[in-house]
Parts: structure tokens; C-alpha cells; sequence
């Protein structure tokens, strides 16, 4: 087993400490296998890849590596005497490491100098809320299009899933340095309006009193009856006297004006907002669609079948041809589906993110195969599914809505649980998993409800600070005055910058310095693996580690020295804390 010193990065260009950790452990490693090359002590062409991952022990170190074991085949040993090569070879200059171990198979297991902790712990407190802002998408576009729920009905918690994911996948890909522009594709062309609208107007007429059959694929919602029996009190019975077609063009533009206003209502409701609401009727009025048709016709992208106008997806992946305009001559879904994408990546995005409901599965090959045929790397696609919710309180499932009759709005989930709660909830498990949702765990102030649990941790912080202002550790900061809790404590009173770190040498206290330390990886993980739900456990942990260390230990003790450290510690975890939740859109409260 080898020691030698830890060696510090300086500056604050990088994407983080943990990340120079990292680089460093890996570089050495790679120095390691190069030199046993040069040496004839392993028989490989090239150098690999060197990945490290956290044990799941602690026992078993800081990192670990099991790059031995990728090259036993070409180098014809057995991992653990290749692993026994490369730590040979390890140079002890210019490294994080402070020791290292062969282990079980062939293992390289590296424990850190802790020193490296305190510096993590000073990063946090020196950056407080750009912490974890990294630079690690150079300004690439992405556009994220979600929810673009029908303006048919109201919002259902399935849409809530969706919102969320979507609204909190944005926010991590802009922390990670990312151009985000979040998009809502307004459903309103196609068959299911032209349903809306013979349901609109069955409705409008039943509210004059007339006896209007309801047409069998309509919408049964209640809330279309509540509209058009306000259409009819503000304007009587006087579009009867126009034809069909003008009457229900008017009544079709007054219920989505009014569906698209309730739907923004309770998105904005819910921290979810749009830089661009995109008209798919748009594409009809301003020719975009046809264009896109005869595009596909000049390239010869498409040819006719039985009277109607099919695309060659099969030769771009898909399972069999798509039909872009029926022999009615009516373009069809995915036609319009294809000219959006194209005006999408003409608008200059390097890469779109769609996410999806569950019964979009099939749908996604299809799309990819657009893409291609578009002339766009269908990578440059991508596509997020979100699975269903199941709906509990107390454990039985939810089946029917207060007020919709039918199903459980996102404004019904809001209204009983409240904003935060609901996000959390929607975005705790990945999307591509079922979710069950209990409103009864969602509402309870218990150490049970995870979102609970994280914001009681950030209220006890604010609490200890407000305590240290008290007690006078924080000189700067008048007694009997609210602490600026939007400013790390060094940069409220300046000896806190002065802090001895090394003090912080319990195992509670290490837990929490390496869980703060690792928060930009967290972000850069979650960003690049698409993966919102990341953020929510990353929270939840931070939280778990924070809440026995304040049962077990006096942050403000007799012992000045060790109250300042652990002062910095505490409001290190509620800086990372307030930004996690940040990127989740769930509020960090001061008291609870």
C-alpha cells in the first residue's frame, strides 16, 4: 500500500473539486498501465478507459476501479495480477491519493487524503448558490417539449408526472451549462378538435334548452358543460342562426382560448412554465405542413399506395411505412408530427427532448425514423417516456375526482397536497417506472414524507444560524436581526473563512463533507443520463446524513473552534440542500 501527499487543483474554472479528484485518480491509473506496457509487464495495445465508481462499502474506500479486469482477456492474466502490476507502477507525485489496496478480484480500491473535503466544503460555501452550476454543456441548444396535453380537458396527474419531469430535466440541464428553451406543442388541429368541437356544440344547444344528441366520440367532461353554458349566457341563442361550420369555428375558439388559459393557470400553478406554447394549427395556416409534404415528395421520401401518400420510414428503421396523407387527402398525424420536428431543428437546436406519455412507446421509432429522413442524426432525438400513476390515500387507490367526475386533476393533487409535495412526489421515482402516489403520505408533516424530511432539514439549519447569531458567533450580524440566509456564512462574517476543517474528523461530519463534495458530479450525472429523479434522491440522502449528525452533535458547543467548523459544515449542507431543491422547483423554507 502505497501514501504520498494530496495535491489541490487551485482556481474555480473547473467543473468541480470532486471532479479534479476523479481526473487525477484516473490519470494516475492510466500513467500506471502505461509504464507496465513500456515495461513489458502487461501485453496490451492501447490504453483503456478508466472508469471509477463509489463502493458501496465504505470499508472499501473513496473510489474504486476494476480496470483490471477489463484487460485480463488481452493481456492473458488474471485481474488481480494485473491489478497487482498496475499499483506497481503507480507514480506517488501529483496525485489525490493518500492510500491504495488491491482487493477481492482484482479491485483497486484508493482512499483520499480527507483534506481534499475541507477544500469541497470551502467550494461550497465560497460559490453558495452557483454551487453545482457547472459549465459542462458549452452552451449547447436543447429544447425539452413536455406536457402538450390536449386543450381539451383539464390537466390530470398523469400530465402532473410529465410536468415535472420535464420542468425539472430543464432546470438540471441549465445548471449543467445548457441553452434550454421548454416548449408545450399545442394539440389544436386534427380529429380530436374537430370531436371537441361537435361536443362543443351539442353542449352549447343542450344549454339553450335543445334536445342535441351527443356525438358518440365527444368529450363527456363536465367542464365543457360549465363552458358552454357560459358561452350561451353571454351570447344567448344568437350563433344558432349561423351555419354549423361558423358555429362551431367560434365555439371551438372560445373553449380553447379558454382550456389553454386554465391549463397555463394551473402549470404556473404548479412552478412549470413555457418559453414557447407552439400552435400545431400553425403549421396548417402557414403552409408549413405542405411544404414539409412536398419536400418529402421532391426527395422521394414518400410514394403512393391505394390513393394515399405513404413515407419510406422501413428504410430508416421503423417497422413498416407510415401513411402522411390519407385518400381523403387529409394530412395525418405523424405528417404533422414531421413538420414540427423539421421546424424544430430548423429553429438551430443541436438536440430536442420529448417526453412522452406511456402509450407513446411505439411511437418512438417512428419519430427517430422522421428524424433520418429529415436528414438529422436521429440521436440527435431523443425521447423520455413516462410511465402511469396510480393514485393512494391511506394505501387504496383514488378513483374518482371531486370535481371532474371522471379522473383526478393536477388542480385536485395541488389543492390536497400542495405544490412541493406534488412535485417531489411526481419526479422521487424515474420516469420509465410506475409511481404509486399516496396523498395521505404526501400531506402528513412526518419524518415518513420525504419532502417533508428535506425541508424540515433545511428549517433546522436556519435555525441553528439564527441561534449562532444569538450566541454571537456571527459577529457581523446584529442579535435580534434576521440572518441574510441567501449568503454563505464567510461571506456574512469573514472568519468563518478562517474555519479549522480539520476538526471535522467524525464519521457523521466525513459523510456529510463527501456528500456535498460529490453535488456537481451529482448534477453533471443527472444531466447527462437524462435523469430528474437523481436530484430528488441526491436530496433525500444529503438530508438522511444530516438529521443524525444534528441528533448526535452540538453545532454550537464551549469549543469556539469546533462551533465555527461545524457552523461552515451546517451551512454547506443547507447551501447544496437549497440548491438541489432549487433545481427540483420545490421551496427551501427558513422556519417550519
Amino acid at each position: 500500500m502505497g501514501v504520498f501527499p494530496f495535491m489541490f487543483k487551485g482556481g474555480t474554472a473547473h467543473l468541480s473539486i470532486t471532479t479534479d479528484v476523479k481526473e487525477g485518480l484516473a490519470a494516475a491509473v492510466r500513467k500506471a498501465i502505461q509504464a507496465a506496457a513500456a515495461k513489458g509487464d502487461l501485453a496490451i495495445d492501447g490504453l483503456p478507459e478508466v472508469t471509477l465508481e463509489i463502493p458501496r462499502e465504505k470499508e472499501h474506500g473513496d473510489y474504486a476501479t476494476n480496470v483490471a479486469m477489463t484487460l485480463a482477456r488481452e493481456a492473458r492474466k488474471s485481474p488481480r495480477q494485473i491489478a497487482e502490476i498496475i499499483v506497481k507502477h503507480l507514480d506517488t507525485s501529483g496525485s489525490y491519493i493518500a492510500s491504495f489496496e488491491v482487493a477481492g478480484p482484482g479491485f483497486i480500491n484508493f482512499q483520499l487524503d480527507a483534506r481534499w473535503l475541507g477544500e469541497a466544503l470551502r467550494s461550497a460555501e465560497a460559490e453558495g448558490a452557483a454551487y453545482g452550476r457547472l459549465h459542462l454543456g458549452a452552451g449547447e441548444k436543447i429544447q425539452v417539449e413536455f406536457v402538450s396535453a390536449n386543450p381539451t380537458g383539464p390537466l390530470h396527474v398523469g400530465h402532473g408526472r410529465g410536468a415535472v419531469v420535464g420542468s425539472v430535466l430543464a432546470n438540471l440541464l441549465e445548471r449543467a451549462g445548457y441553452a434550454v428553451t421548454r416548449e408545450y406543442y399545442i394539440n389544436d388541429a386534427g380529429n380530436q378538435i374537430a370531436n371537441f368541437a361537435k361536443s362543443l356544440d351539442a353542449r352549447y344547444r343542450q344549454a339553450l334548452g335543445e334536445e342535441a344528441p351527443f356525438p358518440e366520440e365527444g368529450y363527456h367532461g363536465r367542464d365543457l358543460v360549465e363552458l358552454m353554458e357560459k358561452f350561451a349566457a353571454e351570447h344567448g341563442d344568437s350563433y344558432l342562426k349561423k351555419s354549423a361550420e361558423e358555429r362551431m369555428a367560434a365555439l371551438t375558439r372560445y373553449a380553447l382560448a379558454a382550456k389553454l388559459e386554465a391549463i397555463r393557470e394551473d402549470l404556473t400553478a404548479f412552478g412549470v412554465t413555457f418559453d414557447v406554447w407552439f400552435s400545431e394549427q400553425s403549421l396548417h395556416d402557414g403552409g408549413e405542413l405542405k411544404r414539409t409534404i412536398e419536400w418529402l415528395q421532391k426527395k422521394g421520401h414518400v410514394y403512393e399506395k391505394d390513393g394515399a401518400l405513404w413515407l419510406r420510414s422501413t428504410a430508416y428503421g421503423d417497422d413498416k411505412d407510415r401513411v402522411v396523407v390519407r385518400e381523403n387527402g387529409m394530412p395525418t398525424y405523424i405528417a404533422a408530427d414531421i413538420a414540427y420536428h423539421k421546424n424544430k431543428f430548423e429553429r438551430g437546436f443541436d438536440r430536442v427532448i420529448n417526453i412522452w406519455g406511456a402509450d407513446h412507446h411505439g411511437y418512438i421509432p417512428r419519430m427517430k425514423a422522421a428524424a433520418a429522413v429529415l436528414g438529422y442524426d436521429p440521436d440527435a432525438l431523443e425521447v423520455l417516456i413516462v410511465q402511469l400513476v396510480t393514485l393512494l390515500r391511506n394505501g387504496e387507490p383514488v378513483v374518482m375526482s371531486k370535481r371532474a367526475g371522471e379522473l383526478v386533476t393536477l388542480a385536485d393533487v395541488i389543492e390536497e397536497v400542495g405544490k412541493d409535495a406534488a412535485r417531489f412526489f411526481f419526479v422521487m421515482r424515474s420516469a420509465d417506472s410506475h409511481l404509486d402516489f399516496d396523498l395521505s403520505l404526501a400531506r402528513s408533516r412526518s419524518a415518513e414524507n420525504p419532502v417533508y424530511y428535506i425541508q424540515y432539514a433545511h428549517a433546522r439549519i436556519c435555525s441553528i444560524l439564527r441561534q449562532a447569531v444569538e450566541a454571537g458567533m456571527i459577529p457581523e450580524v446584529p442579535p435580534g436581526s434576521d440572518l441574510d440566509l441567501g449568503r454563505p456564512l464567510a461571506e456574512i462574517s469573514p472568519g468563518f473563512g478562517r474555519a479549522d476543517l480539520s476538526l471535522l474528523n467524525t464519521e457523521s461530519e466525513i459523510d456529510l463533507m463527501k456528500k456535498i463534495a460529490l453535488f456537481p458530479e451529482e448534477v453533471s450525472q443527472a444531466a447527462l443520463r437524462r435523469e430528474p429523479h437523481a436530484m430528488a434522491r441526491y436530496a433525500l440522502e444529503l438530508a438522511g446524513l444530516f438529521h443524525p449528525f444534528y441528533n448526535t452533535y452540538r453545532v454550537i458547543t464551549e469549543d469556539r473552534g469546533l462551533s465555527m467548523a461545524r457552523l461552515v459544515l451546517v451551512d454547506a449542507v443547507r447551501l447544496t440542500l437549497k440548491n438541489a431543491l432549487e433545481i427540483l422547483g420545490i421551496a427551501a423554507p427558513g422556519r417550519m
